[in-house]
């Protein structure tokens, strides 16, 4: 599966997902760093996603040697020694001292980063997984780190995290404290019993969600977007200010719809002459009950969008691009 010019983060995103099951993912690794080093990238800031890859690929063919020069090279991509986006490199190139025997170095490559684990939201996993290649005196020392980082994130609250939105970054930092725990057979404490209970409230949620009617999946194509913001430009709330955030807006709605169990999503196309006229003289064509109800009503007709497309498959939004290449990197 070779690539091509311009790398895009959607592009890396697609080949972390495929270029394990690949013919030659070893290859691929290469012509990623030589994208990364050759400015076939088209965001000279993934360089480090990029090499950073290349080395998860080449680890994944017990290729330790390659592995290690590529995530030296994913470090050395990064501006500053110290950028917290670089976590991500440090941790795996110390999971590949680890895997080699360089046990002091791996640790020492690996200490620097704990103040991120109540800085940065995957931190918590990648530290984690760097320590576990240690074996079990390193998962030891994961758990002694993350419960420090749950110490001093809750030390600053009033009260108990009521939701996992409540507790934020901390959830996370439970979580993996939690499963660390687990794996170290070590019995339930306090803060094992809080992310139990965040954890089943943040279940309860997603199950609400998932039998909740779907939000309003009005989807304005272009020429009837600028109409609609030029007749209710209030509308630019909940629809988005641009054409660009609408379709984001919708992307991400569809993807949390999703990732809440619910299926067959599709898009609803709106005009401003249906909202006007399901709206009639009696009501506010925006207001949400009214444009709840004219999207049920365009739910019964024909015409809906389904989604989400294939990713090589033209988007939904009627750009006449890949659905890869429009759409679906709004979700992120």
């Amino acid at each position: 599966m070779p690539t091509k010019a311009d790398l895009t983060s959607a592009d890396l995103t697609e080949i972390r997902q495929a270029a394990l099951g690949a013919a030659d993912p070893l290859g691929i690794a290469a012509d990623l760093a030589d994208a990364a080093e050759t400015g076939r990238l088209a965001d000279p800031d993934d360089a480090g996603h990029a090499l950073t890859l290349a080395a998860e690929i080449a680890e994944s063919r017990s290729k330790l040697d390659a592995a290690l020069g590529y995530a030296e090279r994913a470090i050395a991509s990064y501006a500053t020694p110290d950028d917290t986006k670089a976590g991500a490199a440090h941790a795996l190139h110390a999971r590949l001292l680890f895997r080699s025997g360089r046990d002091d170095e791996a640790l020492a490559e690996l200490e620097p980063l704990r103040p991120l684990l109540t800085e940065v939201p995957d931190a918590a996993a990648y530290i984690t997984a760097a320590l576990a290649a240690g074996g079990r005196s390193r998962v030891i020392i994961a758990e002694q780190w993350l419960t420090e980082a749950v110490k001093k994130a809750l030390a600053g609250r009033a009260t108990e995290p009521s939701s996992a939105d409540d507790a934020g970054l901390t959830f996370f930092l439970l979580q993996q404290r939690h499963r660390v725990r687990h794996t170290l057979g070590l019995p339930h404490d306090a803060n094992d019993n809080l992310a139990d209970r965040l954890e089943n409230k943040l279940a309860a949620t997603t199950a609400r969600a998932a039998a909740e009617p779907a939000d309003d999946l009005l989807f304005w194509p272009q020429a009837e977007f600028d109409r609609m913001l030029t007749t209710w430009p209030a509308l630019a709330q909940p629809y988005g200010a641009t054409w660009d955030d609408h379709r984001a807006h919708l992307e991400r709605e569809l993807v949390r719809l999703t990732s809440a169990g619910r299926t067959g999503l599709t898009l609803l196309p709106a005009t401003v002459t249906g909202l006007t006229g399901f709206a009639g003289t009696d009501n506010d064509p925006a207001d949400p009950k009214t444009r709840a109800g004219y999207a049920n009503q365009q739910a019964t007709r024909a015409g809906q969008i389904t989604w989400p497309p294939e990713r090589n498959g033209a988007c939904w939004c009627g750009s006449g691009n890949k659905y890869k290449k429009c759409c679906l990197p709004r979700s992120r």
